[in-house]
């Protein structure tokens, strides 16, 4: 191998993929003298991002303020390809670094291909095998496998889905999760100094049961979001043993049906989104998460803790097929007696428990980070 330097550029838009890249770029760092990396950011979502920049303590070099007000994804897709672009053109990396489904990995994926780049595509190879769902997310990881050059797949099934598309063995590398490394850091972090939540001072639980709800997906908006809402009233309004926190996201296709529904309900807490470390001292808290977000369907079973999947399908089913998650899908009914069926049935319950994390034990990073030695330097 050269003595020159690896030259990896990071790129993330989104809280989620700040997360999962976090553990990475920890341990690029740790290597500094076989790798020089820089980080790129479209700030699809600049306010939830910046807080998970700060915890981990990743620095910004290059900041492509892509968002706009009510911004559509064609618009948002053609930003962030130009000033990317711009990015490669200037830096040639040797490798460029994605992670999961966002348009920013797709538009990044692109560019760096047009560059003849490779792509590192982190937490490759989840399908759900239903292009419109989640939308645009299932597309977006699709045409970043057909992008990228080193496929890091989370589990054995990931690994044979990219098989199955005909992507090469040799380039697949099983690492399992890196949001597992990052939740089990965290973890220790806020379990050893609980960090301060101004937005439920005074809360207390006092004997009942934490229920922590999200949802944000774009194939929900509208009816199924409206049906979520209806069966967390109804738990709310007939459970008098249980506390729902519901940090509620700034979309505000979101907000402008939680609001209105949920926020008059005295057990029921609205919230604004919360740092990465708060959420995480949260999840520690609860008896359960009702999400349909993909992130704490792995992070919920590191915890040993039932995630119930507000969606009707899944890009990770080795959680449902594994015992520690389960999918509700939108049905206010259905959430309802999910839910009730694991506060009065306690075997329902620690059934989710016994069984261990499919989705990795918190070494993904090193893993990745070993692949990447392989990466020639150039000339």
């Amino acid at each position: 191998m050269s003595s020159k330097r690896i030259h990896v550029l990071i790129v993330l838009g989104t809280r989620p993929e700040a997360i999962k890249l976090a553990p990475v770029f920890r341990e690029l760092a740790r290597c500094r003298d076989q790798f020089k990396t820089r980080v790129c950011i479209t700030a699809q979502h600049r306010h939830l991002l910046e807080p998970i920049l700060r915890w981990f303590r990743i620095p910004v070099h290059y900041d492509l303020d892509v968002m706009r007000p009510n911004q559509e994804l064609c618009g948002l897709t053609a930003l962030i390809l130009e000033r990317f672009h711009a990015v490669v053109e200037a830096q040639r990396p040797d490798v460029v670094m994605v992670q999961g489904d966002t348009t920013t990995v797709m538009a990044a994926s692109l560019a760096a291909f047009y560059h003849r780049v490779p792509v590192g595509h982190v937490e490759a190879g989840l399908r759900t095998l239903d292009r419109y769902s989640p939308f645009p997310e299932e597309i977006n990881r699709r045409l970043a496998s057909q992008l990228a050059t080193l496929h890091f797949a989370p589990t054995n099934w990931s690994r044979n889905n990219l098989l199955k598309e005909g992507i090469p063995p040799q380039r697949i590398i099983v690492t399992g999760n890196t949001v597992v490394d990052a939740l089990l850091e965290t973890r220790d972090r806020v379990l050893r100094h609980p960090p301060a939540i101004p937005q439920l001072r005074g809360f207390k639980l006092e004997g009942r049961k934490l229920i922590v709800v999200t949802a944000h997906r774009r194939e929900n908006f509208g009816p199924g979001l409206k049906s979520i809402c209806q069966g967390i009233l109804r738990l709310a309004s007939e459970r008098e043993d249980i506390e729902i926190v519901f940090p509620v996201h700034p979309n505000p296709n979101v907000r402008a049906i939680v609001q209105p529904l949920l926020g008059s309900n005295s057990r029921i807490r609205l919230i604004d989104p919360l740092d990465y470390p708060q959420f995480v001292w949260l999840l520690s808290q609860a008896y359960l998460a009702l999400s349909d977000s993909g992130g704490i369907q792995e992070e919920m079973p590191s915890l040993g803790r039932p995630a119930l999947v507000m969606r009707e399908n899944t890009e990770r089913p080795e959680g449902v097929k594994a015992g520690v998650c389960k999918l509700v899908g939108t049905s206010a009914e259905v959430i309802f007696n999910t839910v009730t069926e694991l506060l009065d049935n306690q075997k329902a319950y620690t059934h989710f428990g016994r069984h261990s994390n499919p989705f990795g034990d918190g070494q993904a990073a090193k893993k990745i980070v070993a692949a990447l030695q392989s990466i020639r330097s150039k000339p």
